[in-house]
C-alpha cells in the first residue's frame, strides 16, 4: 500500500484508493458508505458477488464504517471464508465498541473454526455489552453443551432460553437440556 507523501520540490502523490487505503477524516465519505452498505444488505441473499462489491466500495468511501466491515464479515462467513470473516469482524468490533453483533459474529466464526473456548469467551463478551442478548445466550449454552460442560454457567443460560428463546425450537431444546440435568 502506498501512502501519499510530500517531498520538497515534488508534487504530492494522489491518495491510493481501495478498501484498506489510509484515510483521513476529510477523506471519509460516511453517507456514501452508509448508502452502499444498505444496498449491499438488500442484495446479500440473492447476489453475494454484488453485495461484496458494494461493501468494498463502501469501505473505499469510508474505511472506518463499522457496519460495512460487519456485513462483509457476514458475507464471508456465509461463504465459509472464516479467516476473511474473522478479520472483518475484528475491524467491526473495534469500530463498534458498544454493539454486540460484531462480537457475536466473530464468536460464531471461531466456533465454526473449532475454537470453542475462544468462541465462548467472545459470546460472553457480546452478552456483557448487551445483557439479555438472546442469540448470544443461546450460543453460549450450545457451546457449553457441545463441550459437555455442565458448569455453573449453563443452568442460568438454559433457564433464560427456556423462557425467552428466539423460537419454540430453542425453548424446547433448553427445557430438554434442563430436564436431562435435573435427574
Amino acid at each position: 500500500m502506498m501512502a501519499a507523501t510530500m517531498t520538497p520540490g515534488c508534487a504530492t502523490e494522489p491518495r491510493t484508493t481501495g478498501p484498506y487505503a489510509p484515510m483521513t477524516e476529510a477523506d471519509r465519505r460516511t453517507a456514501l458508505a452508509e448508502r452502499l452498505t444498505g444496498e449491499a444488505v438488500d442484495v446479500m441473499g440473492e447476489d453475494p458477488g454484488r453485495a461484496e462489491a458494494l461493501l468494498r466500495d463502501a469501505l473505499t468511501a469510508d474505511l472506518y464504517h463499522g457496519p460495512a466491515h460487519n456485513n462483509l464479515g457476514v458475507l464471508y462467513l456465509r461463504q465459509g471464508r472464516l479467516y476473511e470473516a474473522a478479520g472483518e469482524f475484528e475491524w467491526a468490533r473495534k469500530l463498534l465498541p458498544g454493539h454486540p453483533d460484531p462480537r457475536f459474529n466473530l464468536a460464531l466464526t471461531l466456533e465454526r473454526g473449532g475454537r470453542l473456548d475462544d468462541a465462548l469467551a467472545m459470546y460472553e463478551t457480546s452478552t456483557e455489552i448487551a445483557p439479555g442478548f438472546v442469540p448470544s445466550i443461546q450460543a453460549q449454552a450450545r457451546v457449553l453443551v457441545r463441550q459437555g460442560r455442565g458448569d455453573a454457567r449453563l443452568r442460568p443460560l438454559l433457564e433464560e432460553i427456556a423462557m425467552r428463546g428466539e423460537t419454540e425450537t430453542w425453548r424446547a431444546w433448553a427445557r430438554k437440556e434442563l430436564a436431562l440435568r435435573a435427574g
